[in-house]
Protein backbone atom coordinates (compact mmCIF):
# COMPACT_ATOMS: atom_id res chain seq x y z
CA UNK A 1 0.00 0.00 0.00
CA UNK A 2 1.06 3.56 -0.68
CA UNK A 3 1.43 6.23 1.99
CA UNK A 4 -1.74 7.96 0.79
CA UNK A 5 -3.75 4.77 1.21
CA UNK A 6 -2.87 4.53 4.90
CA UNK A 7 -3.71 8.22 5.22
CA UNK A 8 -7.10 7.61 3.58
CA UNK A 9 -7.92 4.79 6.00
CA UNK A 10 -6.84 6.85 8.99
CA UNK A 11 -8.90 9.88 7.96
CA UNK A 12 -11.98 7.89 6.95
CA UNK A 13 -11.95 6.02 10.25
CA UNK A 14 -11.84 9.36 12.06
CA UNK A 15 -14.52 11.08 10.00
CA UNK A 16 -16.79 8.08 9.33
CA UNK A 17 -18.02 9.97 6.27
CA UNK A 18 -16.95 9.87 2.61
CA UNK A 19 -17.70 13.54 1.90
CA UNK A 20 -15.85 14.86 4.96
CA UNK A 21 -12.90 12.57 4.27
CA UNK A 22 -12.63 13.73 0.66
CA UNK A 23 -12.72 17.36 1.82
CA UNK A 24 -10.08 16.74 4.49
CA UNK A 25 -7.77 15.08 1.95
CA UNK A 26 -8.51 17.59 -0.85
CA UNK A 27 -9.57 14.91 -3.31
CA UNK A 28 -12.84 14.21 -5.10
CA UNK A 29 -15.31 11.67 -3.79
CA UNK A 30 -15.02 9.50 -6.94
CA UNK A 31 -11.23 9.45 -6.56
CA UNK A 32 -11.56 8.49 -2.89
CA UNK A 33 -14.05 5.73 -3.67
CA UNK A 34 -11.74 4.40 -6.39
CA UNK A 35 -8.80 4.20 -3.97
CA UNK A 36 -10.94 2.40 -1.40
CA UNK A 37 -11.98 -0.18 -3.98
CA UNK A 38 -8.32 -0.66 -4.93
CA UNK A 39 -7.35 -1.19 -1.29
CA UNK A 40 -10.15 -3.73 -0.91
CA UNK A 41 -8.94 -5.47 -4.07
CA UNK A 42 -5.36 -5.56 -2.79
CA UNK A 43 -6.38 -7.22 0.49
CA UNK A 44 -9.26 -9.24 -0.92
CA UNK A 45 -11.70 -8.05 1.75
CA UNK A 46 -14.47 -5.50 2.11
CA UNK A 47 -13.28 -2.59 4.22
CA UNK A 48 -16.36 -0.37 4.58
CA UNK A 49 -20.10 -0.51 4.13
CA UNK A 50 -21.96 2.63 3.14
CA UNK A 51 -25.30 3.46 4.73
CA UNK A 52 -27.63 6.34 5.56
CA UNK A 53 -25.50 7.25 8.57
CA UNK A 54 -22.23 7.34 6.68
CA UNK A 55 -19.74 4.49 6.50
CA UNK A 56 -19.29 1.53 8.78
CA UNK A 57 -16.03 -0.35 8.92
CA UNK A 58 -16.02 -4.12 8.67
CA UNK A 59 -13.87 -5.96 11.25
CA UNK A 60 -11.14 -6.29 8.62
CA UNK A 61 -11.44 -2.61 7.73
CA UNK A 62 -11.29 -1.54 11.36
CA UNK A 63 -8.13 -3.59 11.84
CA UNK A 64 -6.49 -1.94 8.82
CA UNK A 65 -7.56 1.52 9.99
CA UNK A 66 -5.95 0.93 13.36
CA UNK A 67 -2.81 -0.32 11.62
CA UNK A 68 -2.76 2.96 9.67
CA UNK A 69 -1.76 4.93 12.75
CA UNK A 70 1.18 2.61 13.34
CA UNK A 71 2.22 2.57 9.69
CA UNK A 72 2.07 6.36 9.26
CA UNK A 73 4.06 6.87 12.45
CA UNK A 74 6.64 4.36 11.25
CA UNK A 75 6.94 5.99 7.82
CA UNK A 76 7.27 9.43 9.40
CA UNK A 77 10.00 8.19 11.74
CA UNK A 78 11.88 6.65 8.81
CA UNK A 79 11.76 9.95 6.92
CA UNK A 80 12.93 11.90 9.96
CA UNK A 81 15.77 9.48 10.63
CA UNK A 82 16.97 9.70 7.03
CA UNK A 83 17.04 13.50 7.22
CA UNK A 84 18.75 13.23 10.60
CA UNK A 85 21.71 11.41 9.02
CA UNK A 86 22.95 14.60 7.35
CA UNK A 87 25.18 17.23 8.92
CA UNK A 88 22.63 20.04 8.75
CA UNK A 89 19.92 20.49 11.36
CA UNK A 90 16.78 20.33 9.26
CA UNK A 91 13.40 18.66 8.97
CA UNK A 92 9.90 19.49 10.16
CA UNK A 93 9.54 20.11 13.89
CA UNK A 94 6.06 19.14 15.08
CA UNK A 95 4.82 21.14 18.06
CA UNK A 96 1.67 20.76 20.11
CA UNK A 97 0.85 24.03 21.84
CA UNK A 98 -1.84 25.15 24.28
CA UNK A 99 -3.99 27.96 22.93
CA UNK A 100 -2.72 30.68 25.26
CA UNK A 101 0.95 29.78 24.83
CA UNK A 102 0.53 29.70 21.06
CA UNK A 103 -0.79 33.25 21.04
CA UNK A 104 1.31 34.95 23.68
CA UNK A 105 4.68 33.16 23.72
CA UNK A 106 5.29 30.88 20.74
CA UNK A 107 5.70 33.44 17.91
CA UNK A 108 8.71 35.13 19.51
CA UNK A 109 10.23 31.76 20.48
CA UNK A 110 10.01 30.42 16.93
CA UNK A 111 11.30 33.70 15.50
CA UNK A 112 14.46 33.46 17.60
CA UNK A 113 14.89 29.73 16.96
CA UNK A 114 14.39 30.22 13.21
CA UNK A 115 17.22 32.75 13.21
CA UNK A 116 19.54 30.11 14.69
CA UNK A 117 18.25 27.19 12.57
CA UNK A 118 16.85 28.53 9.28
CA UNK A 119 16.51 25.11 7.64
CA UNK A 120 13.91 23.79 10.08
CA UNK A 121 10.23 23.88 9.12
CA UNK A 122 7.34 23.69 11.57
CA UNK A 123 3.98 22.06 11.98
CA UNK A 124 2.13 23.65 14.90
CA UNK A 125 -1.04 22.12 16.34
CA UNK A 126 -2.93 24.18 18.90
CA UNK A 127 -5.64 23.15 21.34
CA UNK A 128 -6.51 22.61 24.99
CA UNK A 129 -3.65 21.39 27.16
CA UNK A 130 -5.35 18.01 27.64
CA UNK A 131 -5.33 17.47 23.87
CA UNK A 132 -1.71 18.61 23.55
CA UNK A 133 -0.76 16.21 26.33
CA UNK A 134 -2.38 13.36 24.41
CA UNK A 135 -0.59 14.39 21.20
CA UNK A 136 2.82 14.27 22.90
CA UNK A 137 2.01 10.97 24.58
CA UNK A 138 0.98 9.42 21.24
CA UNK A 139 4.06 10.91 19.53
CA UNK A 140 1.92 12.86 17.08
CA UNK A 141 4.17 15.83 17.93
CA UNK A 142 7.81 16.02 19.00
CA UNK A 143 7.31 18.60 21.75
CA UNK A 144 4.25 19.78 23.64
CA UNK A 145 3.61 22.94 25.63
CA UNK A 146 0.95 22.39 28.27
CA UNK A 147 -0.45 24.46 31.12
CA UNK A 148 -1.26 22.73 34.39
CA UNK A 149 0.12 19.88 36.46
CA UNK A 150 -0.21 16.83 34.25
CA UNK A 151 1.28 13.49 35.22
CA UNK A 152 4.16 13.21 32.73
CA UNK A 153 6.84 10.60 33.45
CA UNK A 154 9.22 11.31 30.56
CA UNK A 155 11.34 14.42 29.93
CA UNK A 156 9.92 17.82 30.87
CA UNK A 157 10.98 21.40 31.50
CA UNK A 158 9.18 23.93 33.69
CA UNK A 159 9.01 27.11 31.60
CA UNK A 160 7.32 29.52 33.97
CA UNK A 161 4.68 30.04 36.62
CA UNK A 162 1.99 32.69 36.49
CA UNK A 163 -0.50 34.07 38.96
CA UNK A 164 -4.23 33.39 38.68
CA UNK A 165 -6.15 36.57 39.44
CA UNK A 166 -9.55 37.95 40.27
CA UNK A 167 -9.79 40.83 37.82
CA UNK A 168 -12.31 43.66 37.59
CA UNK A 169 -12.71 47.15 36.19
CA UNK A 170 -13.10 48.74 39.61
CA UNK A 171 -11.66 47.74 43.01
CA UNK A 172 -13.60 44.93 44.70
CA UNK A 173 -13.19 42.82 47.83
CA UNK A 174 -12.70 39.06 47.72
CA UNK A 175 -15.41 38.50 50.32
CA UNK A 176 -17.94 40.25 48.06
CA UNK A 177 -17.46 37.93 45.07
CA UNK A 178 -20.50 35.69 45.70
CA UNK A 179 -22.74 38.76 45.37
CA UNK A 180 -21.11 40.15 42.20
CA UNK A 181 -21.70 39.13 38.55
CA UNK A 182 -18.96 36.88 37.24
CA UNK A 183 -17.97 36.47 33.60
CA UNK A 184 -17.11 32.85 32.85
CA UNK A 185 -15.34 31.35 29.83
CA UNK A 186 -14.40 28.01 28.28
CA UNK A 187 -11.09 26.69 29.53
CA UNK A 188 -9.22 23.45 30.05
CA UNK A 189 -10.18 21.08 32.89
CA UNK A 190 -7.00 21.75 34.89
CA UNK A 191 -7.64 25.47 35.23
CA UNK A 192 -11.33 24.86 35.83
CA UNK A 193 -10.52 22.48 38.69
CA UNK A 194 -8.00 24.94 40.16
CA UNK A 195 -10.50 27.82 40.17
CA UNK A 196 -13.38 25.68 41.43
CA UNK A 197 -11.20 24.29 44.21
CA UNK A 198 -10.22 27.78 45.31
CA UNK A 199 -13.86 28.88 45.27
CA UNK A 200 -15.14 26.01 47.42
CA UNK A 201 -12.34 26.65 49.93
CA UNK A 202 -13.49 30.24 50.36
CA UNK A 203 -17.25 30.31 49.77
CA UNK A 204 -20.22 28.12 50.63
CA UNK A 205 -22.42 29.41 47.80
CA UNK A 206 -21.88 29.19 44.03
CA UNK A 207 -20.79 32.20 41.97
CA UNK A 208 -23.31 34.36 40.17
CA UNK A 209 -22.51 33.73 36.51
CA UNK A 210 -23.81 36.80 34.70
CA UNK A 211 -22.21 36.03 31.35
CA UNK A 212 -20.55 33.11 29.58
CA UNK A 213 -18.15 33.54 26.67
CA UNK A 214 -16.07 31.13 24.61
CA UNK A 215 -12.56 32.51 25.16
CA UNK A 216 -10.46 34.06 27.90
CA UNK A 217 -9.51 36.97 25.61
CA UNK A 218 -13.17 37.81 25.11
CA UNK A 219 -13.71 37.48 28.84
CA UNK A 220 -10.95 39.99 29.62
CA UNK A 221 -12.48 42.48 27.18
CA UNK A 222 -15.86 42.12 28.88
CA UNK A 223 -14.20 42.77 32.23
CA UNK A 224 -12.47 45.84 30.80
CA UNK A 225 -15.91 47.14 29.78
CA UNK A 226 -17.11 46.87 33.38
CA UNK A 227 -19.57 44.02 32.79
CA UNK A 228 -18.39 41.94 35.74
CA UNK A 229 -15.35 40.31 37.30
CA UNK A 230 -13.51 37.19 36.16
CA UNK A 231 -10.84 34.78 37.37
CA UNK A 232 -8.09 34.66 34.76
CA UNK A 233 -4.45 33.63 34.33
CA UNK A 234 -2.15 36.63 34.47
CA UNK A 235 -0.72 36.06 30.99
CA UNK A 236 -4.13 36.74 29.44
CA UNK A 237 -4.13 40.17 31.09
CA UNK A 238 -0.90 41.34 29.48
CA UNK A 239 -1.30 44.99 28.44
CA UNK A 240 -4.32 45.53 30.69
CA UNK A 241 -2.54 47.07 33.67
CA UNK A 242 -5.42 49.50 34.21
CA UNK A 243 -7.59 46.66 35.50
CA UNK A 244 -7.82 45.83 39.20
CA UNK A 245 -6.23 42.44 39.98
CA UNK A 246 -6.06 40.30 43.10
CA UNK A 247 -3.90 37.18 43.02
CA UNK A 248 -5.53 34.01 44.33
CA UNK A 249 -4.00 32.53 47.47
CA UNK A 250 -4.38 29.19 49.21
CA UNK A 251 -5.82 28.73 52.69
CA UNK A 252 -2.23 28.96 53.98
CA UNK A 253 -1.76 32.32 52.24
CA UNK A 254 0.51 31.04 49.47
CA UNK A 255 0.03 32.47 45.96
CA UNK A 256 -1.76 30.09 43.62
CA UNK A 257 0.34 29.68 40.50
CA UNK A 258 -0.33 28.00 37.21
CA UNK A 259 2.63 26.20 35.67
CA UNK A 260 3.50 25.91 31.99
CA UNK A 261 5.57 22.89 30.97
CA UNK A 262 7.38 21.59 27.94
CA UNK A 263 6.93 17.82 27.52
CA UNK A 264 8.82 15.49 25.18
CA UNK A 265 10.03 11.90 24.92
CA UNK A 266 13.69 11.22 25.61
CA UNK A 267 13.84 9.13 22.42
CA UNK A 268 12.99 12.25 20.41
CA UNK A 269 16.37 13.74 21.35
CA UNK A 270 17.88 11.38 18.81
CA UNK A 271 16.63 13.82 16.17
CA UNK A 272 19.02 16.75 15.79
CA UNK A 273 16.22 19.29 15.32
CA UNK A 274 14.45 18.20 18.52
CA UNK A 275 17.69 18.19 20.51
CA UNK A 276 18.52 21.67 19.21
CA UNK A 277 15.06 22.97 20.10
CA UNK A 278 15.15 21.51 23.62
CA UNK A 279 18.59 23.00 24.25
CA UNK A 280 17.35 26.34 22.94
CA UNK A 281 14.33 26.26 25.28
CA UNK A 282 16.57 25.42 28.24
CA UNK A 283 18.58 28.58 27.65
CA UNK A 284 15.98 31.23 26.92
CA UNK A 285 14.19 33.35 29.49
CA UNK A 286 10.44 33.65 28.92
CA UNK A 287 9.02 36.89 30.21
CA UNK A 288 5.97 36.45 32.40
CA UNK A 289 3.69 39.31 33.58
CA UNK A 290 3.78 39.76 37.36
Amino acid sequence: MEYRDWHILQTLFREQNITKTAEALYISQPALTKRLRQIEKDFGVQIVQRGSRGVQFTPQGEYLAKCADEMLLRLRNIKENVLNMGNEVNGTLRLGVSNYFARYKLPMILKRFKEAYPNIDYKVITGWSKDVYKSVYNQDVHVGFVRGNYNWTDKKLLLFEEAVCVVSREPIQIEDLPNLPRIDYETDPMLRALVDGWWTENFSQPPQIGMEVDKADTCSEMVASGLGYAILPRVVLSGKDDLYMIGLTSAAGDPIKRKTWMFYHEDALGLQMVKAFVQFMEQIDIEVPQ
